[in-house]
């Protein structure tokens, strides 16, 4: 197969490179040539794609499959499916959750309404940009086009840095607020994952939208937080603390405490997004101590969260050690009496 990524150095495009180079495709990228590293074999092309003719250099090309995870003002995604509309045979789209319109129900499937967001608009907000990439990928490309609603994205190559706060505030050890309750169900997918399902619906040739995540309940907050302590090998302590005093502090869910939403919160639906059609048509989901510690082996291979490949710097994740101190102090937080192998927290 003939991969053309729009990107390809980024967590997402990057994981669906390997992935593609791993089949033994043929795998070309157009970015701008000024972030990352790309794998032996791989062809670049140069552009900016927010330049007036910056698309040049996909002219002559030819592609099965096309990916694109751009982020910005969506009509550089009708621009760059246009000029490929006759190139490429399918276009994937990675979007995400965020399209869905306020309020949202749990359990959203695909078919529920999307925020307003127009394929020519150069300004707006994420949720806007994502939902007028849609449009303008499926405008173009029709039936050809897959819209990827991605949600929490977790593994190695994590450019927002939400796993890798939890496994370096683990691996600093201590006392470590834990927000309950221990079993609270997660929903997230792992970056390779969904880059292989990507890639075989590529082939497949399918189109249309899907909530691309895990069922939720894959893992837990506890699976999650213990296979930080195994991977990470700390003594850390768990002390687990009522939801309830977390939120009564001022503690944002998903920013302050990152991928933690509890139930009931207003947010919770970012972990309870109806999955049927993806895992239909073949998701499948590692498991979290694989995510966990394939995670923390590249964090320490690269020494800490790259920045965004050509996208705005986002605001850092995760409590100030001092914010996280008096919040233990505050709750009587109870500490995490499980066993873990090999260690003892006592």
């Amino acid at each position: 197969m003939r991969l053309l990524v729009l990107g390809g150095t980024g967590f997402v495009g990057g994981a669906t490179v390997a992935e593609a180079v791993r089949r033994g495709w043929s795998v070309t990228v157009f970015n701008r040539g000024v972030s990352g590293a790309l794998p032996a074999g791989v062809h670049q092309l140069r552009g900016d794609r927010d330049a007036p003719g910056g698309l040049a250099a996909l002219a002559g090309g030819e592609w099965d499959l096309v990916v694109d995870t751009w982020d910005g003002a969506p009509r550089a995604v009708g621009d760059a499916a246009r000029a490929l509309r006759d190139r490429a045979g399918w276009f994937g789209y990675v979007s995400s959750g965020s399209v869905y319109a306020r309020p949202v129900p749990h359990g959203v499937g695909e078919d529920a309404p999307t925020v307003a967001g127009e394929p020519d608009a150069v300004d707006g907000s994420y949720a806007q940009f994502k939902a007028g990439g849609e449009r303008a990928a499926a405008a173009v490309f029709g039936d050809r086009a897959l819209l990827a609603r991605a949600g929490l994205i977790l593994g190695p190559g994590e450019d927002i840095g939400r796993l890798p706060w939890w496994l370096h505030r683990v691996a600093r050890g201590g006392d470590v607020l834990a927000p309950g309750p221990v079993d609270l169900p997660l929903q997230y997918v792992d970056v390779r994952d969904l880059a292989a399902w990507l890639l075989d619906r590529g082939v497949a040739g399918d189109g249309g939208a899907y909530n691309v995540l895990s069922r939720t309940g894959h893992a837990t907050m506890g699976e999650l937080l213990d296979a930080c302590v195994a991977a990470t090998g700390s003594a850390a302590r768990l002390r687990w603390t009522d939801p309830d005093a977390i939120l009564a502090a001022g503690v944002e869910p998903w920013n302050d405490l990152p991928i933690w939403v509890p139930l009931g919160h207003e947010y919770r639906w970012l972990q309870e997004r109806g999955v049927q059609r993806a895992h239909a048509t073949g998701l499948t989901c590692r498991p979290v101590a694989e995510t966990v510690a394939d995670t923390w082996a590249w964090l320490r291979a690269v020494g800490g969260v790259p920045p965004r490949a050509g996208r705005p710097a986002r605001p850092p994740v995760g409590l100030d050690p001092q914010r996280e101190a008096a919040l233990l102090a505050a709750a009587g937080s109870v500490v995490d009496t499980r066993a873990f192998p090999g260690q003892s927290l006592h």
